[in-house]
């Protein structure tokens, strides 16, 4: 019914748009009596067969909501609903910025991807505060940290460490996002002695804390195999707790779209089925060459359980999805986790 009515009815919109217009229909739906109840039976597979305990943490099921989806923290207990096991808010950043300038979310309908350029837009720590504080407790919450676009390299450190005080008491694990290739001085962001001293800054922060949060990395699935030995041995040496693998790529490979139309659309970070095959790759290198060391949250390109089991086997743990929920639909998380009750 979604692929069939209501998904070729949300692509006669801008994206950046119906995405929030969207929101907004999720969200009176959830107010009308008993809908959500009528929700969750259709989508949500309550099995104990399904849960994951990784980093002290039991997920209900390894389904999750991956960053930039609820950048605000606005509309993760209706989005529950739909049977995920965990949501990731963000990225969050000290204070609300507008992003990039519009426009800059572009869908690739041919290949089932997305190109965005967002930018980290979002309302900023005190707002995602806020919105936390409605959480009702029965989801896992996992908070994406950045830096502010304007923030000087200095004290990029500072941004992180404030949203990491800041958005403790409200979630369950945090991302470090280092690796979006939509913000100012990327390079930066992935250098080896930089990490080291930001990881450093946030885990002694943490250590502060009666109960220390899980803290974990997300790279880009662009890196190559040097690179990725420089994670490995990143991890072992922090002893961070876990990476995800990927955020979006900088590729343009093996496209149906039209040059004339990438040339059009311009920079951005490519997410959906195109990278798919990449971020399997990363996650296949870094569990075989660090001997499983870490836990590792797959995410790119699922676009059906086959995809969600072929990241598995690949050695993640938990695994996201976003642009799959965009182009397959809420069902997309029931399949998954019907598929891993029968793998």
């Amino acid at each position: 019914m979604y692929k069939l009515f209501i998904r070729p009815f949300l692509f006669l919109f801008d994206p950046e748009k119906i995405h929030y217009i969207t929101f907004s229909l999720i969200r009176f739906l959830c107010k009308v009596p008993l809908m959500a109840l009528i929700i969750r039976s259709i989508y949500k597979i309550e099995d104990k067969r399904l849960e994951k305990t990784l980093f002290g943490i039991t997920f209900k099921n390894p389904v999750g909501l991956a960053a930039g989806f609820d950048k605000n923290a606005v509309l993760f207990n209706e989005l529950a609903n739909f049977g995920f096991g965990f949501i990731e808010i963000g990225t969050v950043t000290p204070l609300g910025q507008e992003g990039n300038p519009k426009k800059r979310l572009f869908r690739l309908k041919e290949d089932n991807g997305i190109i965005n350029r967002m930018g980290f837009n979002n309302d900023g720590l005190e707002i995602a505060i806020q919105q936390l504080k409605k959480n009702k407790g029965k989801l896992i919450i996992g908070g994406n940290i950045g830096k502010n676009t304007q923030t000087s390299s200095e004290n990029y450190t500072t941004d992180y460490e404030l949203c990491f005080k800041g958005l403790y008491p409200f979630v369950d694990y945090f991302v470090l996002n280092v690796s979006c290739p939509n913000v100012g001085s990327h390079a930066k962001l992935n250098d080896k002695s930089y990490l080291i001293e930001l990881i450093t800054a946030i885990q002694k922060l943490n250590n502060q804390e009666i109960i220390q949060k899980p803290i974990l990395l997300k790279i880009a699935p662009d890196l190559n195999n040097n690179q990725l030995d420089e994670i490995i041995e990143l991890v072992a040496e922090t002893k961070i707790d876990g990476v995800i693998a990927s955020n979006t790529s900088t590729t343009r490979n093996n496209l149906k779209a039209s040059n004339r139309l990438l040339k059009e659309i311009g920079n951005g970070g490519l997410s959906g089925q195109p990278i798919k095959e990449l971020s399997t790759k990363v996650i296949k290198y870094l569990a075989q060459n660090s001997n499983k060391a870490f836990p590792i949250i797959g995410v790119g390109g699922i676009h059906s359980a086959e995809d969600a089991l072929e990241k598995i086997e690949a050695g993640a743990d938990l695994v996201q999805i976003y642009t799959g929920f965009i182009y397959e639909g809420p069902g997309l998380i029931k399949k998954i986790n019907k598929a891993l009750l029968t793998h």
